[in-house]
């Protein structure tokens, strides 16, 4: 467990009444520096302590990017709703590779343990989120760990879905935007899984939500999801039809609102992060 005193505040800045904050530590899961955020909004004691929504980013991204670019913070001060962002890999691996492509390796840790060398001793972005984050943040700042959501953008949507499957009761809420439905049915999931995963596409199923629906696993609330239908990557890498049909043989609650003339970029993010900030915070009120 991170101390007080192992932590490094990178910074913190007054915000909409509350506090962001960039933060380092050394994490056991991943065998590095880990870096992460957290906004904390007004009025929040250790005694009154907030519900908090774990925000997971997309490939290429850092733990600002949410915090910077989908301008959520606004509506998360006013709801009394704080927010954990997390980096999107470890950093510093020097893995054979890692900085090769954008979409494997360093800032595409697919939110998973990787099982296959040399991947395996530090990515381990599955057990981080699972967790390691949580307990840390909740250990250091005044989060109520009994009302704890997640959501995410792309890769990060991908994460979300797939631990609120796997842990409905440890993630009480989730929503996503335009989510990696059916990564192992993609070509970004199919690269990622195979490199750290392995070839046997069985032990892809527990990392994919479409195949998690198809296996029994649920959710007790309604998922919420945004798609914009003019996203370039739409077709070849998303998939959200199979997420819908997946959930509608499932029995599964979810809302996919789909948004003509919105791609895929944190412009579309923008537009609907408050409608999300507004889903969790009705959610985890009722916890």
């Amino acid at each position: 467990m991170t101390s007080s005193s192992m932590l490094k505040t990178r910074s913190e800045h007054l915000c909409h009444g509350g506090r962001v904050g960039f933060y380092s530590h050394p994490s056991e899961a991943l065998g590095l520096e880990a870096r992460f955020a957290v906004f904390v909004p007004p009025g929040v004691t250790a005694a009154r302590p907030a519900p908090v929504v774990h925000v997971l980013a997309g490939l290429t991204c850092t733990e600002e990017t949410f915090f910077i670019k989908a301008h959520a913070l606004a509506e998360a001060a006013r709801l009394g709703l704080a927010l954990v962002a997390t980096d999107t890999s470890p950093r510093g691996a020097n893995v054979p590779g890692e900085e090769e492509s954008w979409d494997f390796g360093t800032g595409a840790g697919f939110y998973l343990d990787a099982t296959q060398a040399p991947w395996s001793r530090h990515y381990r972005m599955g057990s981080y989120i699972a967790r390691e984050l949580p307990a840390v943040t909740e250990q250091l700042f005044p989060l109520d760990g009994a009302r704890r959501g997640i959501m995410g953008h792309s890769m990060g949507g991908h994460g979300a879905l797939v631990h609120a499957l796997h842990a409905p009761e440890f993630w009480k809420s989730v929503s996503a935007f335009a989510p990696i439905a059916h990564p192992s049915a993609v070509p970004w999931g199919e690269k990622a899984f195979t490199g750290y995963l392995g070839p046997d596409r069985q032990t892809w199923r527990a990392h994919d939500a479409v195949c998690l629906l198809e296996d029994g696993y649920r959710h007790p609330t309604d998922i919420l999801i945004d798609q914009g239908e003019a996203d370039q990557f739409l077709e070849r890498e998303l998939k959200p039809d199979l997420l819908e049909d997946a959930a509608c043989k499932a029995g599964q609650s979810l809302r996919i609102r789909r948004h003509a003339g919105y791609d895929h970029s944190y412009w579309f993010v923008q537009s609907f992060a408050a409608d999300h900030i507004r889903h969790h915070a009705e959610v985890l009120g009722r916890v």
